[in-house]
């Protein structure tokens, strides 16, 4: 299979820039399943179930959230009605959504999506290594699915290496979300997962994490609250993974990271 993991989307630019590259993206890689991280679509907080819809329109397959999750209240209320919206799956239980979902691609092939956020500089929330545990005691690649692609949403680069060699072998891809900034540890692992400790943002990069640059060195500088943080407008890089899996085993046979547009060095894979 070939899978495409885009980075968290920020504010307009973020979804103009998505709207303008993942179409090409598509058709050049061939791509049959496509998640994208949306939990800042929403001018930077959040997302809404009109921008989500415009996502599934765009011809992505699972949308991926992660602390901002509930910074539009409505989602509370929305999120069991999107089939393809995905939470962090460690959040306590009886929190509104779904943390894990298997879906069918337009070729047939089942991909199992989960979400866990850390928990280093993050929420207390409940072990993301035992939840994850637990849910794949009931699946397992080439036996049921074709791909399990894991987003690990985090702080720490020390836990989103943790999981992915935690996971080795036994996932299609561990992604790690939430930082903003693309990592250059793009890798397949030992035992055939690919990984990548951060998938950067699709956003525009000159900023602070995709916000607008004078509030954000304002909080640092001065240390009192300095107005509330916004979305940079402007040209905005499309950041993610490329992945190729073995039809046979679900594993990673080939990983690329993407980067098109705005200010950072392109990279387009070629097949």
């Amino acid at each position: 299979m070939r899978l495409f993991y885009c980075g968290d989307v920020i504010g307009k630019a973020g979804r103009a820039v998505l709207l303008e590259r993942l179409p090409e993206l598509q058709e050049k890689l061939k791509l049959d399943f496509v998640v994208v991280n949306g939990e800042n679509a929403a001018h930077g907080f959040g997302i809404t179930s009109k921008i989500y819809r415009e996502l599934i329109e765009l011809g992505v397959g699972a949308v991926t959230t992660g602390n901002h999750a509930w910074d539009q209240r409505e989602m509370l209320a929305e999120i069991d009605g999107l089939p393809g919206m995905i939470r962090p799956l460690n959040y306590p239980a009886g929190t509104p959504g779904r943390g894990a979902k298997v879906f069918t691609a337009a070729t047939g092939r089942k991909v199992l999506v989960i979400q866990l956020m850390g928990r280093l500089f993050m929420d207390p929330l409940d072990d993301p290594f035992a939840c994850v545990e637990k849910e794949l005691s009931k699946y397992k690649l080439s036996a049921g699915v074709d791909a399990i692609i894991v987003d690990i949403h985090a702080e720490a680069t020390s836990e989103k290496m943790a999981m992915g060699h935690f996971l080795d072998g036994r996932v299609s891809l561990v992604a790690g979300t939430h930082t903003h900034v693309p990592s250059a540890d793009t890798q397949i692992l030992s035992c055939g997962t690919a990984y990548q400790s951060d998938l950067g943002m699709c956003g525009n990069y000159d900023s602070v994490i995709g916000m607008k640059k004078e509030a954000a060195i304002a909080r640092f500088v001065r240390k009192v609250p300095a107005g509330r943080l916004e979305p940079q407008d402007g040209p905005a890089t499309l950041c993610g993974v490329f992945v190729e899996t073995d039809d046979k085993t679900g594993l990673a046979t080939r990983a690329e990271p993407v980067r098109l547009g705005g200010r950072l060095l392109e990279n387009f894979p070629v097949l």
